[in-house]
């Protein structure tokens, strides 16, 4: 039991003591925070007492492409926490291949019938992808808040990292450190988030001399496989440094470096984006561009209890800036001089 209460209070932010009189049935306790508790208590998986059994919470869709990679589950984790304080549940889907569709997802939710929908990732970032269910939640007027970049013409509030900012660090830093020849590992070419990437690369080699031919940007599918094959590619074009649209893309262009014969960071500098679960622990340690996954969850939550409730919110994007966090995936140009092999 005071297990169950630890676990409870700190997953709403209340003291056991509130948790206690909940689950009791004592009075003292505002109804939203009573909601939050018993909604707690559903998503840690314990059993409500017998006389609350009856009570549900509300519901709320959270939608995920997939849980490989470590920055879903983190959003996931974020998202589920924020949605207990405030009264709901979170129901989790995530897509898989040749399984449940992102569309088939949304009719299992309408019929659930839940309360809204946030969406991490999704086809709302692809242009060549089918967005009719999306149009179809906006025909219904159920609230939607959409995490990360979007077509334009979708009216759903919406989170996203400034990828202007990321690529800012991304390439100052490696550019900072001597190197010239700036690959350009991105996600696929109709995805709205690389685009945003590429046009920021290339405004800021304008800007500082920097070599950005198309030979030094490559597309791929965010899988550290994927992430192998492309690099390669760069790697073989000359490529000192690899900026990356993601940490599995960056661990994938360190495998592909390594593969060829070469060290990281003393051949190629290699930088991740979004500061997933253990990348400190890589070899090396992964120089990444984080993302603010704590503020741009609550943000999101905030935003879709406030139209639940029938709020007003803005429809215009809110960019969260990101943070370089530097390891030892990176290092300074390595110059081969007549005489020797320096390090610039």
């Amino acid at each position: 039991m005071s297990r169950r209460l630890a676990d409870v209070a700190k997953k709403v932010g209340v003291s056991e003591a509130t948790v206690s009189r909940v689950l009791n049935g004592k009075p003292g306790v505002s109804q939203s925070t009573r909601d939050a508790v018993l909604t707690a208590l559903d998503v840690l998986g314990y059993e409500r007492p017998t006389k609350l059994r009856g009570s549900r919470g509300k519901l709320v869709g959270l939608v995920l492409p997939e849980l490989v990679n470590p920055i879903f589950p983190a959003f996931a984790e974020v998202i589920g926490g924020a949605l207990a304080q405030q009264g709901y549940t979170p129901v989790l889907c995530t897509r898989t291949a040749g399984g449940v569709t992102e569309a088939e997802y949304i009719d299992l939710l309408l019929q659930q019938q839940v309360s809204g929908v946030i969406f991490a990732g999704g086809f709302y970032a692809e242009r060549e992808a089918d967005h009719s269910h999306y149009r179809r939640l906006e025909d219904l007027g159920l609230p939607v808040v959409l995490m990360n970049a979007s077509i334009e013409d979708l009216g759903f509030p919406r989170v996203a990292t400034d990828d202007l900012v990321a690529i800012e660090q991304a390439m100052g830093h490696v550019a900072s450190l001597g190197h010239q020849r700036i690959g350009l590992l991105l996600g696929p070419a109709d995805h709205v988030p690389s685009e945003r990437k590429l046009a920021a690369a290339r405004r800021f080699a304008q800007r500082n001399d920097l070599e950005l031919d198309d030979d030094l940007v490559v597309h791929s599918q965010y899988s550290l496989e994927s992430g192998q094959a492309a690099a390669n590619r760069l790697i073989e074009r000359g490529a000192t440094a690899i900026v990356c649209a993601s940490d599995p893309l960056a661990l994938g262009a360190i495998r592909a470096v390594r593969r060829v014969g070469l060290s990281c960071p003393a051949d190629v500098s290699v930088v991740g984006f979004d500061d997933s679960a253990l990348m400190n622990s890589t070899d090396p340690a992964l120089t990444t561009v984080r993302q603010p996954i704590e503020p741009m969850g609550r943000a999101a939550v905030d935003l879709l209890a406030a139209l639940i409730d029938g709020g007003d919110v803005p429809r215009d994007e809110l960019l969260f800036e990101p943070e370089l966090v530097v390891r030892a995936s990176t290092a300074a140009l390595k110059v081969v001089t007549n005489r020797a092999v320096t390090n610039r």
